[in-house]
């Protein structure tokens, strides 16, 4: 648990068992309830032997995991673990909406701005919406962590591996760094992620592949890496200059497998690869950060013996020598925003279909506050905690983690938390038996 002093400034973190002793004994209040942080009454940090925490950072596409831990002489202990759910996605998909909306005005001769192609300029380093969003996600909890914990260093990776830095075995910049032992075998590499290191046609995984034309050379087949597949060296013989449309015939279910997959970008890797600079960069510009490969976070986790996940390879980010202790339960951050602006919701062709009320507080709740219901009888009597959404009429919608409970009056409600734009659940984490819970 994180501990503030009598004046907010973070302390060393405590055990839960700790954190409960000092609530019964008066000695604490509670300052936030997810991620819960109590403050001391009797303590100044000016008294007390802090000795600092580390962050660790395993950036990803959808999930991005966070990990609070302890270090001395090459041994971490978790502390604490986040799981942040990224709306990447979202805001993609928000924003080619928008698109499409204003598309339609112009068209339309409707009075609106003129449309803009040529004149249109963007800063260094701008990266879309859907990726900005990933890299300030983090940074924003980074800065709430410094905030609760005594940060002192950021582990991250920046890099999923360097095999052209093993190769050389010295730092490389500049141009060196596109001709060197493995140039060329981009291709390669980029295939065996996109196929899963499988043969396209049936399977087989643990085989020598071949890179495969699917439109063969010999039949006006380019070498662009839309037409490029894997293929084990059987069906690579079998197939040999047939069409893939002709090759799979008999087999229509693989054959639009192959189709889909080969014009289908490596999305995920490609939104990881934009934001892992920009990340790093504000990150360094707040505290000391180290970087690593994903290769390191890989052995560290495989030498410890902890089963992939989004915490667990945060933890393992960097240098270490062991990991003695995880923690049992990990707390997911959901991105849900903070509310819409606009007014008037849309219907599926730009029209408005309903007006929005201009007052976002009921009976002192808004949507998004962080509450508990206790109800005494009825139907939906019991207690239920989580986000609420407010009705005018004062009948409120609490979503739960095990679903949404409709229709709970405001007088059953007690608020816990004001919204802050997440939405907070946890989940248990999968840890070896031989190590410790924290």
């Amino acid at each position: 648990m994180f501990v503030l002093d009598k004046h907010g400034m973070p302390l060393q973190p405590c055990h839960p068992a700790r954190a409960r002793y000092l609530l019964r004994r008066g000695r604490a209040v509670v300052h936030r309830h997810t991620p819960f942080v109590i403050r001391l009454k009797d303590r100044e940090i000016a008294g007390s032997e802090v000795d600092g925490v580390e962050v660790g950072i395993d950036p990803g596409s959808k999930h991005t995991g966070v990990s609070v831990f302890t270090a001395q002489t090459g041994e971490r202990r978790a502390r604490f673990a986040v799981q942040l759910n990224h709306r990447g996605a979202t805001i993609g998909k928000r924003m080619r909406q928008r698109a499409a909306y204003r598309r339609r005005r112009r068209s339309a001769n409707l009075r609106y701005r003129k449309a803009r192609f040529s004149n249109r300029t963007r800063p260094q380093g701008w990266l879309a919406p859907s990726l900005r969003h990933r890299a300030d996600t983090t940074t924003s909890w980074v800065d709430r962590l410094t905030r609760w914990a005594p940060v002192q260093a950021v582990h991250v990776e920046r890099a999923s591996f360097d095999t052209h830095l093993l190769a050389a075995g010295k730092p490389l910049e500049g141009t060196e760094y596109q001709h060197g032992t493995l140039h060329g075998f981009e291709v390669r590499e980029y295939l065996l992620t996109k196929w899963g290191r499988a043969c396209a046609y049936c399977g087989a995984t643990g085989t020598p592949l071949n890179i495969d034309h699917i439109r063969p050379s010999s039949r006006s087949g380019s070498d662009r890496v839309s037409n490029l597949t894997l293929a084990c060296i059987p069906c690579n013989q079998v197939k040999s200059n047939r069409l893939v449309t002709e090759f799979l015939a008999g087999r229509p279910d693989v054959l639009a497998k192959v189709l889909a997959q080969a014009t289908k970008p490596l999305a995920d890797a490609a939104a990881v690869n934009s934001t892992r600079w920009a990340l790093w960069r504000a990150l360094d510009a707040r505290l000391p950060t180290h970087t690593a490969t994903g290769g390191r976070t890989k052995w560290n986790r495989t030498c410890n013996g902890l089963p992939k996940s989004h915490a667990l390879d945060a933890l393992a980010v960097g240098t270490l020598d062991s990991i003695t202790e995880t923690v049992r339960r990990v707390l997911v951050v959901g991105c849900a925003g903070r509310g819409a602006h606009q007014r008037t919701t849309p219907n599926q062709h730009g029209f408005p279909r309903l007006t929005r009320p201009r007052k976002k507080t009921f009976y002192t709740f808004a949507t998004g506050d962080l509450v508990r219901a206790v109800v005494p009888t009825g139907k939906k009597a019991g207690t239920h905690t989580g986000r609420i959404a407010v009705r005018e009429r004062g009948y409120f919608d609490i979503h739960t983690r095990h679903g949404r409970v409709a229709g709970i009056g405001h007088r059953h409600v007690r608020l816990l938390q004001r919204a802050d734009g997440y939405a907070y659940t946890t989940q248990l984490e999968v840890t070896p038996e031989h190590h410790k819970d924290g």
